[in-house]
């Protein structure tokens, strides 16, 4: 998967550069577009372009888009309300990006050692971010609090039950704030030079909310590696009714453990155990791990899976076009098969809803990569906008505004 990268040099560039912009950046854009497209181009560089409309047309975002920096940075890409957030590793610094004439440019930053991996985020309000991270060298399970428009933080530690021998890792694969409590969802790994291991449990840990007190633990061995880390890709949801749904990942690609199936869980509203009416094991249905999932309303959801046939290694993830998207039925338990052209790159953010319309970004070695809309009421899928020009991975789609 893709890492952030960074330098001091390229701390000492946003320092200078935040007390310019700061106080310019909070202005309300009236000429403000509704969509963000976050691409990679052959070479590996990486461009942002924000635009009106998905249905149709084309565009080149690597001559029309904004460049951005360091390179190699999407795995940690954060959108909300018109900016860009991300955590810079080496120098332990949250940063606040914008694009402004075309250029994408830093507005803010706030220091939150010792993060220096995001496992997961989470809008605790809408000016509130909570950020969990695991660090293995010093085997401490973190969280930053950043208030987004003073870009002030909070750290701490999560009361959540380290790792021990044989595990020496962890991942925290969801967190769901609801009641007053917030839902963690993670899994234990054996991680050396050799393998990579995950425990056949998975884990959810019921804090109080904002207090973090550790209230209770729930376990599950009918899969493992509940969600995934969501700056990459979402694998959880809430229904219009409240209840929680959360996908568990064991396939090769993420949890490596595929003898457990892939499965979707629930957690009802107002209730704090997993409801033991509701497990869907997805592998028998589709014959295949999946990754990914989104709310498409009416009781349905988008899944991501691979096609094991296609490849032969972690590394044909990336390189290999091997994926197919599914609809699934959450109350019936039955999926159906899009008819998309084979997708590539196990974790994506891929998937947006907006007035009924789903649109689907799609990388296809032979197709080309479009933006396809799916109509659920009808069933039907046309195509929508192309993306041209040397772009080899559509790695993000997302509202820039929830208003």
């Amino acid at each position: 998967m893709i890492r952030a990268k960074g330098n001091l040099r390229f701390l000492q560039i946003l320092i200078l550069t935040v007390s310019f912009l700061t106080g310019c950046s909070e202005k309300q854009n009236l000429d403000r577009k509704k969509y963000s497209i976050y691409t990679m181009a052959k070479d590996y560089k990486e461009y942002i372009i924000q635009l009106d409309d998905l249905s149709s047309g084309y565009i080149d975002p690597v001559k029309n888009g904004a460049r951005t920096y360091p390179k190699q940075i999407w795995f940690d890409l954060i959108v909300q309300n018109g900016f860009y957030y991300r955590l810079e590793r080496k120098t332990h610094y949250f940063l606040k990006y914008t694009i402004e004439n075309n250029q994408y440019i830093p507005v803010d930053s706030v220091a939150i050692p010792p993060l220096t991996y995001l496992d997961n985020y989470n809008w605790v309000h809408p000016d509130t971010l909570l950020l969990l991270s695991y660090d293995r060298k010093i085997s401490r399970l973190s969280y930053a609090r950043i208030n987004v428009k003073t870009m002030k933080a909070e750290v701490g530690k999560m009361p959540l039950s380290l790792p021990k021998a044989p595990y020496n890792s962890m991942s925290v694969g969801f967190s769901e704030l609801r009641n007053k409590q917030l839902l963690v969802g993670y899994s234990y790994h054996q991680i050396s030079s050799q393998n990579f291991i995950t425990t056949d449990t998975a884990y959810v840990d019921i804090l109080s909310y904002p207090e973090l007190k550790w209230l209770k633990t729930l376990k599950d061995h009918r899969s493992t590696y509940p969600g995934g880390s969501n700056t990459a890709q979402p694998n959880t949801f809430s229904d219009k009714k409240g209840d929680f749904y959360f996908l568990t990942c064991p396939g090769l690609a993420l949890g490596n453990h595929p003898d457990k199936p892939t499965a979707l869980y629930r957690i009802r509203k107002n209730e704090d155990t997993i409801d033991s009416t509701y497990f869907w094991n997805i592998s028998e249905s589709i014959k295949n791990h999946g990754y990914g999932l989104w709310n498409i309303g009416d009781g349905k959801a988008i899944l991501r899976s691979e096609r094991r046939d296609l490849f032969k290694g972690v590394e044909d993830h990336y390189k290999v076009p091997h994926i197919e998207f599914f609809v699934l039925d959450l109350k019936q338990k039955t999926t159906k098969k899009l008819d998309l052209p084979l997708d590539k790159g196990t974790s994506r953010q891929c998937v947006l809803v907006e007035n009924g319309r789903v649109y689907i970004s799609i990388n296809s070695d032979t197709g080309g990569n479009y933006i396809w809309i799916y109509d659920p009421e009808t069933d039907n899928l046309t195509k929508g906008l192309k993306l041209s020009g040397e772009v080899d991975y559509i790695l993000r789609m997302e509202m820039l505004y929830e208003d």
